[in-house]
């Protein structure tokens, strides 16, 4: 990579708006940005040549979908009118809104938008980049391990089936225990349930982090006859021995390690920032891009905005914030931009449908603070309890809506907050 010199940059590139991140944030902010302005300038970092429907990878787990069903090329996602760069980001220089790109060639921005997503931090855990994909190990969060979950939970019969959340944040924190409601509900239709132990063994201490929806949940456990262990991370996995170690925090801040053998195990990783992230002028002490939480704006430089999971927002890091924070983020561009006048403000909406059998979701909605955000009413569809609707909302009307809606520009349900007041110069 050649030399930059922050001084005397040699730019090779300048946009009124540079965003970093194809994923699902920023392919809907850049939507979102062209619905209100189409002559805007706009470009696009992103090495990827494949977009994901990740929330879709539940149901590819549970046999429902098929993994193909979730992928597109990012060619055919890309907003008309933007710019692609099919490159990565090496590093930032906002003092001079310029980045470096790993082929080194230097960017300029007049406001740039980063949502490069988080890190899967698959290594580590000791041993598990080893273990993935045989020995009965496997996990939701990958595109190519999906199948495997469900060939597993088809193919056992009996045995120890165990299930683990590492500390948060994590997205979609109910990813983990979606996992075990759907292989434990197959087994209970096929009469396997009473030879298979499932196990939650949670690095928190609470099985889902707005109380409003436990309840409904531990009925679940209950009737799948589910252990749940708080306080247990996974740190090592020996997949040919088929042994999974944990440490365990007692009450007293004490820790202990103990090994438990599988015979399936599902695992999420550990998650953060990603390290060209980490490593930026644009990150908080803990990793995460710093930003205002209603504005999303960064609070160290003015025209800098981040949504999606590498920001440091306390919302549930799921796509339903990232369509959400979308049309937040163009408004207020549009604003630094002075094309309109009125900020926009996120409120925390996030939204995880908890997948408790096939069939039935209990559709959890809520905003900072845990405050519940049904977006029907509870007559048509109350989401503290398990129900057909919200199954068929997840299987039906969301995968259309994230392809042909938020990635289109569309805003149903995400027309965002106006303050009542401009912002000041």
């Amino acid at each position: 990579m050649r030399p930059f010199n922050p001084a005397l940059p040699t730019v090779d590139g300048s946009h009124q708006v540079l965003i970093v991140g194809g994923g699902a944030a920023g392919i809907a902010v850049a939507a979102s940005l062209l619905t209100r302005d189409p002559h805007l300038d706009v470009a696009l970092i992103d090495p990827a040549r494949h977009h994901y429907y990740q929330p879709g990878w539940t149901l590819v787990g549970a046999g429902v979908f098929s993994a193909q069903s979730t992928e597109r090329a990012m060619a055919e996602l890309m907003p008309q009118g933007v710019k692609w760069i099919q490159d990565a980001v090496s590093r930032f220089d906002p003092e001079h809104n310029a980045l470096v790109l790993e082929d080194g060639r230097v960017l300029a921005y007049d406001q740039l938008i980063v949502c490069p997503g988080l890190k899967l931090d698959w290594a580590a855990i000791d041993g598990l980049p080893q273990a993935l994909g045989n020995h009965g190990v496997t996990s939701n969060y990958r595109y190519d391990l999906a199948p495997y979950t469900w060939q597993l939970v088809q193919q056992l019969q009996q045995g120890e089936a165990l299930f683990s959340q590492p500390p948060m944040p994590i997205k979609c924190a109910g990813a983990p225990q979606k996992a075990m409601y759907l292989s434990c509900d197959h087994w209970l239709r096929h009469g396997r349930l009473g030879q298979i132990k499932p196990r939650f063994l949670n690095a928190g201490g609470v099985l889902f982090g707005v109380a409003d929806y436990v309840p409904a949940l531990m009925e679940y456990v209950k009737k799948y006859g589910i252990e749940l262990d708080f306080g247990h991370n996974l740190v090592a996995v020996n997949g040919p021995a088929k042994r999974a170690t944990f440490v365990r925090t007692l009450a007293d801040g004490r820790q202990e390690t103990l090994e438990r053998a599988f015979d399936m195990l599902h695992v999420v990783p550990p998650q953060c920032a990603p390290d060209f992230i980490r490593q930026s002028p644009l990150a908080d002490a803990a990793g995460w891009i710093d930003v205002d939480p209603g504005s999303l704006r960064h609070k160290r430089y003015v025209n800098i905005h981040g949504l999606g999971d590498a920001t440091n927002t306390s919302n549930a890091k799921t796509a339903a914030a990232a369509r959400k924070q979308a049309p937040v983020v163009a408004n207020n561009v549009l604003v630094a931009l002075k094309r309109l006048t009125r900020l926009a403000e996120y409120d925390g909406y996030g939204s995880c449908p908890l997948t408790v059998e096939r069939g039935k979701i209990v559709l959890a909605e809520f905003t900072y603070g845990g405050k519940l955000a049904p977006s029907f009413p509870r007559w048509l569809l109350d989401g503290r309890q398990p129900t057909r609707r919200a199954w068929w909302l997840k299987e039906r009307i969301l995968p259309p809506l994230y392809w042909r809606g938020m990635l289109k520009g569309h805003e149903w349900l995400a027309h965002p907050t106006l303050a009542t007041d401009t912002p000041k110069a």
